[in-house]
This record gives structure tokens, sequence and C-alpha cells, in this order.
């Protein structure tokens, strides 16, 4: 029972490894229409990151990257 239940386990985890590698390559598909149309891919990436965080953490960093800027005369 348990040797059914450890390759019920291991075959679904396969099974999204394999969906997750066919979502990488659309991803990947994506970002080179992006650059084809003209876009900054690596602008893209960070507009990415930014909307994956909260609002406060994202203030933060703008203020602590604006004082840095501002401390090394930028």
């Amino acid at each position: 029972m348990a040797a059914d239940r450890l390759r019920s386990i291991v075959e679904r985890i396969e099974r999204l490894e394999e969906e997750r590698k066919a979502l990488a390559g659309d991803i990947k598909d994506i970002f080179a229409e992006a650059k084809s149309a003209g876009f900054d891919v690596k602008v893209i990436r960070q507009i990415i990151s930014l909307r994956k965080k909260e609002p406060a953490e994202v203030e933060e960093q703008e203020t602590l990257l604006d004082l840095y800027r501002r401390a090394l005369g930028m």
C-alpha cells in the first residue's frame, strides 16, 4: 500500500515538473515577443517583481533607493 502511495506522489510531482517546464517555455516566448515589440525585458521583469510586493514594501524600497542615490550624488 505504501509503495502505491509513493508511486502516486512521485508521478504527480513528475507531471507538475513537466507542466512547469512547459510554462517556463511559454513565459520565455512571451518575453521574446515583448523584446521584438521594442519593450525592455529587464524593466518588464522589474515591474512583475514590484507587482508581487505589498505597496508599503515597494514604497520603502523606493525611499531607500532615493536616499542612497542622493547620498552618492546621483
